[in-house]
């Protein structure tokens, strides 16, 4: 079968990095045509301030150049813009009449800059800031002529206005509101903002409606509501953009403000999709390129066909690019009557910080002049944390020159924020690939090339890791000595790849012992099955099916355990067990501590007939599953009503037979507060009180006892129910090989996976999931029969 047509409209920063993760996905999935308006190959828009302020060239801020787009076989058409999308035939037309087919399309298109409706618009010397080729006419009509007034006092105006100075312009901003970048900083951060660039040469004219740009054929200058006029020869448009949509709503796509997606960036037309400035999702419409990656990520991969919960929506952060001036802002730094707000003021030193909180957890801040805090915010932020004395005080203390501020993040925390890459990310990639400079961690890990606020924060971790302060050690945990690669990269790959066996993954993957060991061997199979649930593993023990089971003792002889769910059973079958007893001559039955009865000493020659007479399904504890649960039938001590409790037993016992996990788990079922089954030292523990039930987990009761953390209490039986399930079936899917359960629970942390469960819609997910994993495996356990 040949491969998907899939077309890309727009070869912007957000389009092409959605193309950029879905061959990291799939990259042989699709046959990959993009059409960009542009004569240029991509390149990072979000850096011409740069290129205009003199600090960077135009080659310079190239993301992928020719090479990559032969290298990966994508059909580039630049300067041809699609004018026509025609849904019933799944065909793009361009201006050029150029009709290409697609399976999938998808919408990248952007903003254009919004014009002011006045007069004077189409005078020569009136420039948008949007492209390269804006950029040049500013820079060539700066060497004819000395006056410029920027229309817009917000995040572009400015650093339009930055450059022009650089350029050695005299600059006027105009802005219609009574402070500067209004959306982004609250009043006293916006004055402190004016007098460091009034300082720098720039002058501004506030609460001013431009009412006509001025001049015969070229601009002479700029007429005011008020009456006043101000005399410019070039005026640049920056008052904002709005998203490219025109085309998508006369090809008959849902558009409102923006093309109208849903949480996998999908549009109301089958196999369309849209990503970045020209989206609207839930509402809202982004601007920023972190949210436009992290909706190419959730893209990528849903058109591959790959797990993801979708987009939610995005964190909002701006950090202003202006040479001497750092500003930082996040979330909601206003507040309302529900909000409290931390503020500090040093006009001496010229620094500004106010952190919004509520209910204890930072909801916004703005930062202004020591702006170091502010990754450090917007990783509070995101995760919601309730924020600590000492936190605060971190924060709002100034920042030593003389302190490394990333020596106190974590190694979890982000540096980048456009990318993902994270501190311990740019460390590992310094210490196993020799990398010195700024440039090679970009190229490397991507870090700080969107929208380069994170460079002086890069910067300052290199200078850091080639201290003497230094002492941080990433050494990357690899799956075995037969392979250098980690567990997550050897999963990644058998699902890139289509590899279905451990010989396959072998010789794919290079492995140095073709034969494996001990250690990768069970890992590599316990990863193809849940990859695929149908694949077979052939087990050491004698492993027939759910009714026929036997595990191999070492003198040569078979065990087998009846399975007794709940640790109940009854006459019958007793009786049935005792006569096999005596007419095969078992020499040993014991009572285990699961509270089942095991049948040790079997003939193999007597398996057969064992299992026909006793016709009883049959308990396997062999290998990585889920154990026989432990309950407390009812000691002398207790009275208490214990139906409820062994009926959960038997329930969670049934749905989970046979299941394989990353390591063994063990369960208790307790009745009530006496704790019988001993259910806080378990990987799963449940206690039934008079409201509820404590669930209890990554406990282990072995040499070295850990207690069990309390995940939950649970109202009702069946919401037990579905919380244990969906935790068993969540570490199944993200645990390594051999990971017990609390070794899981510290590595991604018990309010992580509370999250989760705690979401109703996932835990039906991770429900549905187990269910047909358990159905497939018995599927392939009956052919064996």
């Amino acid at each position: 079968m040949g491969r998907e047509k899939l077309v890309l409209i727009g070869n912007g920063m957000a389009g092409i990095n959605c193309i950029e993760e879905i061959l990291k996905n799939q990259p042989d999935k699709f046959e990959i045509t993009v059409f960009g308006s542009e004569p240029h190959f991509n390149y990072n828009r979000i850096l011409l301030s740069t290129v205009l302020q003199g600090a960077t060239k135009v080659e310079d801020i190239t993301i992928n150049g020719r090479g990559w787009y032969d290298e990966n076989n994508i059909q580039l058409f630049t300067s041809e813009a699609v004018t026509k999308v025609e849904l019933d035939k799944k065909v793009v037309i361009t201006e050029h009449n150029r009709k290409v087919a697609y399976d999938k399309l998808i919408f990248a298109t952007g903003s254009v800059p919004f014009v002011l409706p006045i007069p004077g618009t189409d005078k020569e010397g009136v420039i948008n800031f949007r492209t390269i080729e804006d950029c040049q006419k500013m820079i060539e009509l700066s060497k004819k002529h000395k006056k410029a007034a920027v229309i817009g006092g917000g995040l572009l105006g400015l650093e339009a206005a930055r450059g022009l100075l650089n350029l050695g312009m005299e600059v006027d901003v105009v802005h219609i509101a009574p402070f500067l970048m209004e959306r982004q900083l609250d009043e006293t951060a916006a004055k402190m903002l004016q007098s460091e660039l009034e300082g720098q040469g720039m002058n501004f004219l506030l609460e001013k409606v431009t009412e006509e740009i001025i001049g015969e054929s070229r601009v002479e200058g700029l007429r005011f509501n008020d009456g006043t006029i101000l005399e410019a020869d070039v005026v640049i448009m920056a008052v904002g953009v709005r998203p490219n949509v025109q085309m998508a709503k006369d090809s008959g796509i849902e558009t409102n403000r923006a093309i109208v997606v849903n949480d996998f960036l999908q549009t109301n037309v089958p196999n369309i999709y849209a990503v970045g400035e020209c989206v609207e999702h839930r509402g809202m419409v982004y601007g920023l390129v972190k949210p436009l990656y992290e909706q190419g990520r959730v893209l990528a991969k849903h058109i591959c066909e790959l797990e993801t919960d979708g987009y939610a929506g995005s964190t909002l952060s701006t950090q202003l690019k202006i040479s001497g001036v750092d500003v930082f802002s996040v979330g909601d730094f206003i507040g309302d009557e529900t909000t409290k707000s931390i503020t500090q003021h040093d006009q001496v030193a010229g620094n500004y910080k106010k952190v919004v909180l509520k209910d204890d957890k930072i909801i916004g801040a703005v930062l202004f002049g020591d702006t170091k805090a502010g990754k450090r915010l917007l990783d509070i932020i995101n995760k919601q944390k309730v924020i600590t004395d000492d936190e605060k005080t971190f924060i709002l203390q100034p920042s030593d020159p003389n302190i490394f501020q990333v020596a106190s993040m974590e190694q979890s925390d982000l540096i980048c924020n456009c990318n993902g890459v994270t501190k311990g990310a740019i460390i590992e990639a310094c210490q196993l690939q020799g990398l010195n400079s700024l440039d090679e961690i970009k190229n490397c890990t991507k870090a700080s090339s969107a929208c380069g606020g994170c460079k002086p924060l890069v910067t300052d971790l290199l200078a850091y890791i080639q201290s003497e302060e230094f002492d941080e050690v990433i050494e990357k945990e690899v799956l075995c000595s037969c392979t250098t690669l980690s567990d997550e990269e050897i999963v990644a790959q058998m699902q890139l790849r289509n590899l279905k066996s451990v010989n396959e993954v072998m010789d794919k993957l290079g492995w140095m012992n073709k034969q494996g060991c001990s250690t990768c061997v069970p890992a590599l199979q316990y990863y193809l099955g849940m990859i695929y649930p149908e694949y077979e593993v052939k087990q050491e023990s004698l492993f027939i099916n759910e009714r026929m089971n036997a595990t191999l003792q070492s003198d040569g002889s078979f065990s087998i355990t009846p399975q007794m769910y709940g640790g109940l059973t009854n006459s019958e079958e007793l009786r049935k067990i005792a006569d096999v007893v005596d007419q095969y001559q078992i020499p040993q039955v014991a009572v285990t501590s699961e509270q089942r009865v095991t049948l040790m000493g079997i003939k193999e020659k007597d398996l057969e007939s064992i299992w026909s007479e006793l016709d009883l399904p049959l308990s396997s504890t062999y290998g990585h599953t889920v154990q026989n649960i432990k309950t407390c039938i009812g000691e002398t001590v207790c009275t208490c009503e214990k139906d409820q409790a062994l009926h959960l037993a038997m329930e969670l016992e049934k749905k989970t037979d046979y299941l394989s996990t990353p390591y063994r788990v063990k369960m208790g079922v307790s009745a009530c507060m006496h704790n019988g089954a001993g259910s806080t030292t378990k990987d799963i523990g449940v206690i039934q009180f008079e409201r509820g039930w404590e669930i209890y987990v990554g406990g282990s009761s072995g040499r070295n006892v850990r207690p069990g953390q309390l995940l939950c209490v649970a109202e009702t039986k069946l919401e037990a129910y579905e919380i244990i399930i969906g935790f068993i079936q969540y570490y199944r899917e993200t645990a390594k090989y051999a990971e017990r359960s609390w070794e899981w629970i510290d590595r991604v942390n018990l309010l992580h996976v509370r999250e989760v469960l705690f979401d109703s819609e996932l835990r039906q997910q991770l429900m549905a999931r187990l269910e047909h994993d358990t159905t497939q495996h018995k599927r392939v356990l009956a052919k064996n029969v």
